[in-house]
């Protein structure tokens, strides 16, 4: 199994329960690691025969930057659900991090696990 990451996508969103982080828009942050099978990449050279992490990243950054859901894990789960039905990805595991919510400590997040790990 191989894996093609992104690291530290920013994207600014509306997220979070309050009534005062409903009316702004936070930077919430990606990590996405993904499954693939990059050999037919490498012998052939060719972006159609791998994943397009920068079509990926691009679906990613509009659809955040359209939601307005409440909870971090919602919209995890969403991400997750657009990369795996839209990319085929077989496995991925994300994290969202929503530096800042808690004035005690440096980041909060989620990180979920999603689809069948390949061997």
């Amino acid at each position: 199994m191989d894996i093609i990451f992104l690291r530290n996508l920013r994207i600014e969103t509306v997220i979070g329960i309050f009534d005062w982080e409903r009316t702004i828009k936070q930077t919430v942050f990606f990590d996405i690691e993904m499954a693939t099978d990059i050999k037919k990449a490498a012998a052939s050279d060719h972006i159609n025969d791998t994943l397009d992490y920068k079509s990926l990243s691009k679906a990613v950054i509009a659809f955040v930057e359209k939601s307005h859901f409440q909870l971090v894990e919602t919209l995890a789960e969403r991400v997750a659900e657009l990369i795996i039905n839209d990319f085929n990805v077989p496995w991925l595991r994300l994290t969202l991090n929503k530096k800042g919510a808690l004035r005690h400590a440096d980041d909060v997040g989620i990180i979920i696990e999603r689809g069948t790990k390949p061997q």
